[in-house]
């Protein structure tokens, strides 16, 4: 998911980053599951409260919503521009 880790931004910002271009690009279109807390995990090594960190606030941001059991998937009508960039 993420080679190198910016040393200028928390971990977490940049994992949010890297799923809002994947939702951008297609590569997850609307009402696809987003990776897991635990997917998270595994791929960056991060600890499970950053994860959880990176899915709340893509859910803040309206970009992705959850499904108690079933998962976190991209809305309907993604935001076209970066949140990050306001």
């Amino acid at each position: 998911m993420i080679e190198e880790w910016a040393q200028d931004r928390p971990k977490w910002e940049q994992i949010a980053e890297v799923i809002r271009t994947r939702i951008a690009d297609g590569t997850y279109p609307p009402r696809s599951r987003v990776p897991s807390v635990q997917q998270i995990v595994s791929e960056t090594g991060v600890a499970v409260d950053t994860a959880q960190k990176v899915l709340a606030n893509l859910r803040e941001e309206g970009v992705i919503y959850t499904v108690r059991g079933m998962g976190s998937f991209v809305v309907d009508q993604p935001l076209t521009e970066d949140p990050g960039q306001r």
